[in-house]
């Protein structure tokens, strides 16, 4: 008998914890992570067989991707408040709206966080693309409130800027809007204007959570930002033109 309650004292409370029912609560306290780097250690002893099936799509893909489409006539970067991949990438975006609505939107957005690399002066290969816009992000045309355009324009102001296209605007370090001019004139609030994004933003994402309250959002299929710019470097090529930007004073910082 003391047997049966001296092994009820030790097993009864492990059951406890181990079954569905228990009551008992836990708490993280500490978590520990590092950065596993993906380099040449991982190919220390390659899989022969493996080597030689990919090796045929291996060649075809490095051939695609060194594949010339155009020219630079520029280095061009992206920064904040303006820069000029930022410029260039928003009137891609603007001007793509045409498609959707006929014509170009009246403002077009692009985060400086969704440009990933920088442009060189000189060729511009499939390469290029893929390494300024490696995401799958695709367009979308956005109708929205003057009041919104505000708010959003607002949250711009508070991290220093993006890319914009159609639109002038003016902040002071404290993140306060001083100027906001779409088309050359003051925003109405209760105005209508489109505006051409990626679907990324258009969820609220890098806290541009004005984007969310959009009366109405239309993304065409198989319109990838990446398919859109590399479009428009070809019509460049096609047009003899090289690749080129302005930096205009779009989006400024006053003391």
């Amino acid at each position: 008998m003391k047997n049966t309650i001296t092994m009820k004292k030790i097993f009864l409370p492990l059951l406890c914890v181990l079954l569905a029912g228990c009551h008992t609560h836990y708490s993280v306290v500490e978590t520990t992570g590092w950065r596993e780097p993906i380099d040449s250690r991982w190919d220390a002893a390659p899989d022969a067989e493996m080597q030689a099936l990919i090796q045929p799509y291996t060649h075809q893909i490095e051939n695609t991707m060194a594949t010339v489409i155009g020219e630079s006539a520029m280095d061009m970067d992206r920064k904040r408040p303006e820069s000029l991949l930022g410029n260039l990438i928003s009137d891609i975006l603007r001007n793509a709206a045409t498609r959707v609505i006929g014509k170009p939107a009246d403002i077009g957005l692009m985060n400086v966080g969704g440009i990933r690399n920088v442009i060189t002066k000189g060729p511009i290969t499939m390469d290029t693309a893929f390494e300024l816009l490696p995401f799958e992000n695709s367009l979308c045309v956005l109708t929205m409130k003057g009041s919104d355009v505000n708010e959003l324009l607002h949250e711009i102001a508070i991290v220093g800027g993006e890319g914009l296209s159609g639109i002038k605007l003016a902040f002071n370090r404290k993140g306060e809007v001083l100027e906001a001019l779409c088309g050359g004139k003051p925003i109405e609030n209760d105005k209508l204007y489109t505006l051409a994004t990626i679907d990324f933003l258009t969820e609220g994402n890098d806290g541009m959570m004005a984007l969310t309250k959009a009366v109405k959002c239309d993304c065409p299929p198989q319109a990838t930002l990446r398919d859109l710019f590399i479009e428009y470097v070809k019509q460049q090529t096609a047009a003899g033109k090289k690749l080129a930007a302005t930096l205009e004073g779009r989006v400024t910082v006053k003391e």
